[in-house]
């Protein structure tokens, strides 16, 4: 996992769903490390670190771009 970078960091899982849709849709190779963990132990995720999203390196600034879209969406958020 060398070629991947955390690139936003999450406290709950319900907080990246969206996200994860459209990484899928878009053939975005990446990973939430601590998912699991944090499942298991969600008020653990402040000690733990938190949800990292991992993106390969090809793939950040399209990874970017859907974040800065996913923010500006008055009506859809990440929170």
């Amino acid at each position: 996992m060398k070629n991947f970078k955390v690139v936003a960091v999450f406290t709950y899982s319900h907080e990246y769903m969206v996200l994860k849709l459209l990484l899928e849709q878009e053939g975005i190779s990446y990973f939430f490390q601590n998912e699991t963990m944090i499942s298991v132990l969600p008020f653990h995720s402040n000690a733990i670190g938190g949800i990292r999203l991992m993106v390969h390196l090809n793939d950040i600034s399209k990874v970017n771009e859907i974040l800065d879209r996913l923010n500006n969406n008055k009506m859809l958020h990440i929170v």
